[in-house]
């Protein structure tokens, strides 16, 4: 059986589940002008980060990558540059990037024309202009294949593990079968279950992939033990204490089954993006919010899928957020950021299959322009970019 849903084509022969025009600032010094443009002008987003200037030149790097990525989105439609003009970012590389790309995009320096309020005034115009030179785009037909879903879990507790991430990897199972590709991140909880990821690897438990998983783990555990701490044993949230889980190395087992059981083809650096990848992958990221859903939208992932048992309601601005709810309480307390009970497998009315076919089912009307319910409530204000050095 074939699956498709209504998506955006764009230039490069992505589909996209949204047709946003990007207000992009390439600095946080730049985020208060591109803030006021996304106020006034309707169908934009802003990537509202704190980064961009007083970093390490590998992180000012890592940022206008990431930026671009973002502004390469299948969701966005077009994109405006918002520059202050001395950043360290290459706010040019960022612009002549997306422009290449086929989409329409401009750019602003705030310094060059004259500061705030002339910014703020070229800003509108430009970003109206853009929004109504894509606004009359239609929605095609096109084959799950296209898809790129993005996976994680936050705000967990018990249930988590035994439902919401549950549904997720039939989710994901389902995708890879159909030919789609799948992304899942969270390095910090690969803690205790690493060996497990690494046995699905392609190529096997000693093959490449496998000895990548190895070492992004290492990796972010050596960057804990660089100020004196160990992550093993422990557990990085008090939330997730409150909700039964023991250890990080618990955590990580309940975690890592949102992934599913298919094969993992390799492993993406923070700043890598999906071109024509299939199946699934792994991408080097941290476990909160802000910097892990930019992380995915930077990939190329057109919707997320996110699991939770206490309640994460935040959202992402550019990629739709379908939050899975494993604990019926949270659902019942929450309704208005949940979108899906799995809290019901829980309770014995559903099982992990008929649960994971509403969320597919669900995934479908999503992609095709139902919005999801941090959509509606407008809670996705909140990005970041993942660095590596310190803010000199």
């Amino acid at each position: 059986m074939s699956y498709t849903f209504q998506g955006y084509r764009r230039p490069d022969g992505k589909f996209g589940a949204r047709n946003l025009v990007a207000v992009i600032p390439t600095t946080i010094c730049a985020n208060d002008v591109a803030q006021a443009i996304c106020r006034q002008i309707q169908g934009t987003i802003g990537y509202f980060h704190h980064q961009g200037c007083c970093q390490l030149p590998s992180d000012l790097k890592r940022v206008t990558e990431v930026l671009i990525d973002l502004g390469l989105s299948a969701n966005v439609g077009a994109a405006l540059i918002v520059s202050l003009g001395c950043e360290g970012t290459d706010h040019q590389r960022v612009y002549e990037t997306i422009k290449a790309s086929g989409k329409p995009c401009e750019i602003i320096h705030i310094q060059e024309l004259g500061g705030t309020s002339a910014g703020i005034q070229a800003g509108m115009d430009a970003a109206q202009r853009l929004v109504m030179q894509i606004s009359g785009q239609q929605r095609e037909t096109c084959d799950i294949s296209n898809l790129t879903m993005a996976i994680k879990c936050g705000g967990s507790d018990t249930t988590s593990g035994m439902a919401s991430n549950c549904v997720i990897g039939y989710v994901a199972d389902k995708l890879v079968d159909l030919g789609a590709t799948v992304v899942f991140g969270e390095t910090t909880e690969f803690l205790g279950g690493e060996h497990i990821l690494a046995n699905r690897a392609v190529g096997g438990p000693d093959g490449p992939v496998a000895k990548k998983i190895y070492e992004i783990v290492e990796r972010m555990e050596n960057r804990a033990k660089a100020i004196g701490e160990d992550m093993r044993g422990g557990q990085p949230t008090p939330g997730n204490i409150a909700g039964g889980l023991s250890s990080i190395e618990e955590k990580s087992l309940g975690a890592i089954v949102k992934s599913g059981h298919r094969p993992i083809q390799g492993v993406l650096e923070y700043t890598d993006r999906i071109t024509d990848q299939k199946g699934l992958w792994i991408k080097d990221t941290p476990g909160r919010e802000p910097e892990i859903l930019t992380g995915m939208a930077a990939t190329g992932a057109q919707v997320l899928m996110f699991s939770t048992g206490r309640g994460a309601p935040q959202g992402f601005c550019s990629m739709p957020v379908i939050k899975i709810c494993g604990n019926p309480i949270t659902y019942a307390r929450m309704s208005h950021d949940m979108d899906l009970n799995a809290g019901r497998i829980i309770t014995g009315e559903k099982t992990i299959e008929q649960v994971g076919e509403e969320a597919f089912e669900m995934l479908l009307k999503v992609l095709s322009g139902q919005m999801t319910k941090n959509e509606a409530l407008s809670y996705f204000g909140s990005i970041d970019i993942y660095c590596i050095g310190p803010v000199i």
